[in-house]
C-alpha cells in the first residue's frame, strides 16, 4: 500500500484538486506542502492534531513540510465557522504564540537539515502596500463567487466585516508566495478551508500560468458530529501545562466507543492491519482499543515517561480503586478545609463544572460521588474528616472523571 492509498485507508482525505497529481507527488515523495497555523493561543490544541500528524506521515514518506504561521492572517481572524468576529490580538500576542507553535510543533515535524521550513506570513503580508496589493491581486477575484464560499456563509447571516473578507485573498497569497519563494507545490488544510485553497490554486493558475494543488483533511468529528476536542472545562491543549498529561490522556480514553476505531486510524501511527483487527472487539476489548489509542496519542505529545505516567494513574484508579499523585488534584489551606467547603465550591474550583449551577445538576441528577458515595446533598461540605486511607477526598464525577481535594 503506497502512501496515498495508506491515506484513503485512514479515512483522511476529503477533497482534492487532482487526485492523480496528488497521488504521485506524495508518493514519489515530490511534494513540498504547507498547512497553515493561525496563532490564536498560546498553545495548539486537539483541532490542529491531525494536521500535525499528516505532516508527520508525508515527512516520513520523504515529503517536505512547510508550517506556516498566521502572525499576519491572525491579525484580521478566518471567519470560517465563526458566528462572530474573533477577538483582535496584539502583534505582541500574537508573537507569544508564534514562538509557542514553534516548539510545539518541534514534536512532530523534523526541521533539522532543511527537512521542514517553519516560516510566518507577517513576513510579507505586513508590509504589504494595500493599494499595490488590491491592483496586483484584486483582479484575479470575484466577489459573486467569493459570497458563494462555505467559509462565509454563516457570518453572512450575522454580519461579515470587510476586515475578514479580505482573509481568503490573504490565505490565497500565502500560497501564490509560498510556491513562488519556496517551490511549494500543494496545500493541505481541514474541510472547511477548500473555498479558501481553491483561491490559491487559481491565484497562481492566473498569476503565474501553473498548475499547484490543494488536498483537504477530513474534520475530526465524533459520532454526533460535532468537532472534537472540546471539554466541559474547554480546549484540550497540547501545552501540558493547559491540559495536563493526564487529562490529555483520559479525554482519549473516555472517547465514545463508536469514535475509538476511527481515531485510532486517523491519529496514530500503528499499523492498519493492527487497528483493522480491533473492528470487531466490544465491551471490556474496546475499552483496551481506547487505552492503546490514550497512550499512543499521549505518547505522541508528551512522550514516552508522561504516557507510562498517565497509563498507570489511568489503570489504578479504574481497575484497582486507588489515587495516584498523577490524578488533577485541588489544594486548600488546610485551616480553609478543616472549617468545611460546600460541594459545588469544590465542583467549581476543581473546573468538573463551570458554575454553581452546573454543579447543582450535576448532584441532582446524581452525577457526583466523593469517596465512593453518592451526594444527594447540594448544600454537603467536606472537611479533612472526610478524608479517604489516602489522605484525599476523591470527587467522581460520572462514570470516568476523577479529582482529588487536598490541604497544603
Amino acid at each position: 500500500m503506497n502512501t496515498y492509498e495508506e491515506l484513503k485507508a485512514r479515512g483522511l482525505i476529503a477533497q482534492v484538486t487532482d487526485e492523480q497529481k496528488v497521488a504521485d507527488l506524495i508518493n514519489k515523495g515530490e511534494a513540498t506542502f504547507y498547512i497553515g497555523f493561525d496563532p490564536t493561543a498560546d498553545s495548539l490544541h486537539v483541532g490542529h492534531f491531525m494536521a500535525l500528524c499528516l505532516m508527520k506521515r508525508l515527512q516520513m514518506a520523504g515529503n517536505k513540510p512547510i508550517a506556516l504561521i498566521g502572525g499576519g492572517t491572525a491579525m484580521v481572524g478566518d471567519p470560517t465557522g465563526k458566528t462572530d468576529m474573533r477577538q483582535m490580538m496584539t502583534k505582541e500576542t500574537i508573537d507569544h504564540n508564534v514562538e509557542a507553535f514553534k516548539k510545539q510543533m518541534s514534536r512532530f515535524i523534523d526541521f533539522e537539515d532543511d527537512k521542514a521550513l517553519l516560516v510566518n506570513n507577517a513576513e510579507w503580508l505586513l508590509d504589504l502596500n494595500y493599494v499595490d496589493f488590491i491592483r496586483e491581486i484584486g483582479p484575479h477575484f470575484s466577489v459573486n463567487t467569493m459570497l458563494r464560499a462555505e467559509c462565509y456563509k454563516q457570518r453572512m447571516e450575522k454580519g461579515l466585516s470587510f476586515l475578514e473578507f479580505n482573509y481568503m485573498i490573504m490565505q490565497s497569497y500565502d500560497f501564490y508566495k509560498l510556491f513562488q519563494d519556496y517551490g511549494c507545490n500543494l496545500q493541505f488544510g481541514g474541510d472547511d478551508q477548500w473555498s479558501n485553497m481553491l483561491g490559491g490554486t487559481e491565484l497562481i493558475r492566473r498569476k503565474l500560468g501553473e498548475d499547484a494543488s490543494a488536498m483537504t483533511i477530513t474534520l475530526l468529528l465524533n459520532s454526533e458530529g460535532n468537532k472534537m476536542g472540546k471539554t466541559v472545562s474547554g480546549a484540550v491543549w497540547l501545552d501540558p501545562e493547559k491540559t495536563s498529561p493526564y487529562d490529555f490522556y483520559q479525554y482519549w480514553r473516555n472517547v465514545d466507543d463508536a469514535d475509538v476505531i476511527k481515531c485510532l486510524k486517523m491519529l496514530t501511527f500503528l499499523p492498519l492491519e493492527e487497528i483493522e483487527k480491533m473492528e470487531s472487539w466490544e465491551g471490556s476489548e474496546l475499552n483496551k482499543a481506547k487505552e492503546i489509542l490514550a497512550y499512543e496519542l499521549t505518547n505522541l505529545v508528551h512522550g514516552e515517561e508522561e504516557a507510562k505516567k498517565a497509563d498507570a494513574a489511568a489503570k489504578a484508579m479504574f481497575e484497582n480503586g486507588g489515587v495516584s499523585g498523577d490524578i488533577p488534584t485541588t489544594t486548600y489551606p488546610k485551616a480553609e478545609l478543616d472549617e468545611g467547603i460546600d460541594i459545588l465550591t469544590l465542583l467549581v474550583d476543581a473546573e468538573l463544572a463551570k458554575s454553581r449551577g452546573e454543579g447543582r445538576r450535576l448532584v441532582q441528577q446524581n452525577g457526583v460521588s466523593v469517596n465512593g458515595e453518592k451526594v444527594t446533598e447540594i448544600d454537603a461540605t467536606f472537611t479533612t474528616d472526610d478524608y479517604n486511607e489516602d489522605g484525599v477526598i476523591l470527587i467522581k464525577k460520572g462514570k470516568k472523571v476523577f479529582h482529588q481535594i487536598k490541604a497544603d
